[in-house]
């Protein structure tokens, strides 16, 4: 089995950068799953630092400075604009280090970091596996990775709908609980949990559903997508074969979240 998305690397950097001002808005269900992740960190495992892999806008960066005192947090994200936004979220905390890179290639020497924190960002990595063995790399003995990813539940209705259009990857695939064990069993991890969640949450419509998605910058990046511009037809056809509650004439979206936490 593969262990690489059919992803265009360059779409998600473009996309990430293009959500930075609005990101912050529109992420309540990433404020909600980062929150309780934050509860499964061992303080004990923590003498110095923190990676704070996919930092985005530094929300969850500031809860980490405040859940742990005194430690050095390492803010890395792919998109400059995010990172910038981070920076001056935090311009008045100086246990900050700042990177601007690539989890796959993550610019830090190995065994110098005491924990690996991750919040809904692993699903946009091309190889995942590569991701899991750097961070290996760069975990001290004994330290953990903590992370959350979106399921393949992950946007079921849309996937549905559009379905009902054509044969193209409209929505992005999202790996599975037993692929990413094998994938962090491969890399050597020991893997202390790993369960899921289901998270609904409901919208005004279909548009605004994607709105929040481009939003957020989480656009179809697929290799395989559509490459020619959605018509009009084909965007009233998928809308009409969304499901819609026909009492508040509302939708509703599912986002399949999976926690893991593993041990080096």
């Amino acid at each position: 089995m593969s262990v690489s998305f059919n992803l265009d690397k360059r779409k998600i950097k473009q996309a990430f950068s293009q959500a930075a001002l609005t990101y912050d808005g529109v992420t309540q269900l990433q404020r909600t799953v980062g929150k309780a992740l934050l509860r499964d960190i061992d303080n004990r495992c923590i003498s110095d630092n923190v990676l704070d892999l996919g930092c985005g806008t530094g929300f969850l960066t500031q809860e980490l400075l405040a859940l742990l005192p005194g430690k050095q947090i390492i803010a890395l994200d792919l998109a400059l604009p995010m990172l910038q936004a981070a920076k001056a979220k935090l311009k008045t905390i100086d246990n900050v280090i700042y990177m601007c890179a690539d989890a796959e290639q993550i610019p830090i020497t190995e065994h110098a970091v005491d924990h690996v924190f991750s919040n809904l960002m692993l699903q946009w990595c091309v190889d995942i596996k590569a991701v899991f063995m750097d961070v290996r790399r760069v975990l001290k003995p004994g330290g953990q990775l903590v992370f959350s990813i979106f399921g393949p539940q992950t946007l079921q209705e849309l996937k549905q709908a559009w379905g009902a259009v054509d044969n193209y990857n409209h929505v992005n695939y999202f790996y599975g609980m037993y692929e990413l064990k094998d994938f962090l069993q491969q890399s050597g991890f020991n893997i202390l949990k790993c369960q899921n969640q289901l998270y609904t949450v409901e919208y005004e419509s279909v548009l605004a559903l994607m709105r929040e998605l481009k939003n957020i910058g989480a656009h179809n990046v697929n290799v395989s997508r559509n490459k020619q511009l959605t018509t009009q037809r084909q965007m009233q056809q998928m809308i009409s074969a969304y499901p819609t509650c026909h009492v508040t004439h509302r939708i509703s979206a599912t986002f399949d979240v999976i926690t893991v936490i593993t041990g080096r």
